[in-house]
């Protein structure tokens, strides 16, 4: 049996091996930050894409920069649930809003959080609540195991509970369901609390102020995404090259045309 002054100096050992925590950021000086094991991290550069490039979504455009708009003019917004189909720009356009508003002088910052650190959000409320500046909160990707703790910590921050967000703070969640809770295989035909399992779902969804639907796109407005990117980089347009290359991946969406026109950007020696 290892003594406990051993085990004392194995301790010690491995703290002095971990790496220290990342040095906290000024949360006024910067665009863009990760929270991070408890500490905001400037981004290393944060370039949204224009949001004039953003096409095919134009009424989820227009409601998500509305409501980002009276969030950085600290009038009442709300948090946005953006979900649906893997590849339709829903965390495109939550960067795009918040560096469109940035570009209009707004003092708005965008803070990606991991959906695996919703339990420490309450001490980012505490590091933002009294500055002047507006924070569009991003998790994206959300999903939940079934017995997780993480929507009873999301319902509490949305619904006024003791560690609610700040009014300078929104959320902005992407997720590719509408109930976010993943779904296991014959849950529904499960004859005990089929109903409280969807019924929890949509209590979580229903939480959010706005809950915009992303879809997958025809082929009409994914031509129309890759020509406006095309038109916008000064790089030639060919809708037949652009089918082929939505063909083979098997898709259409904003972002198998973003990954063409890197491609088309490549071929003819430009950068992106």
């Amino acid at each position: 049996m290892t003594d406990p002054a051993t085990l004392i100096r194995i301790a010690a050992a491995l703290e002095r091996m971990a790496p220290p925590p990342p040095p906290a950021a000024d949360p006024a000086s910067h665009p863009a930050y990760v929270w991070r094991e408890g500490v905001l991290v400037a981004t290393r550069a944060f370039r949204p894409l224009a949001l004039d490039l953003l096409t095919g979504v134009e009424a989820q455009k227009a409601a998500i920069l509305q409501n980002a708009t009276r969030l950085a003019e600290r009038l009442p917004a709300h948090d946005v649930l953006l979900w649906g189909a893997r590849g339709t720009g829903k965390s495109s356009l939550v960067k795009s809003v918040v560096g469109a508003l940035q570009a209009e002088g707004k003092d708005i910052a965008l803070v990606e959080v991991a959906p695996d650190a919703l339990h420490t959000l309450p001490h980012l409320f505490d590091l933002i609540a009294d500055l002047p500046r507006a924070f569009a909160l991003f998790v994206d990707d959300l999903g939940f195991e079934e017995g997780s703790a993480g929507p009873r910590t999301l319902r509490s921050l949305l619904e006024g509970g003791a560690e609610a967000r700040p009014d300078n703070a929104r959320l902005h969640v992407t997720a590719n369901r509408r109930h976010i809770v993943s779904r296991e295989f014959g849950e529904e035909d499960r004859a005990v609390n089929a109903r409280d399992v969807m019924d929890d779902r949509l209590a979580l969804a229903d939480r959010f102020g706005l809950s915009i639907g992303f879809h997958n796109v025809d082929q009409p407005t994914y031509l129309a995404m890759v020509e406006a990117y095309a038109k916008k980089l000064g790089l030639p347009f060919d809708g037949a090259d652009a089918v082929s290359w939505a063909t083979g991946r098997g898709a259409r969406s904003g972002r198998v045309a973003w990954h063409y026109v890197v491609e088309l950007a490549g071929r003819e020696g430009r950068r992106v």
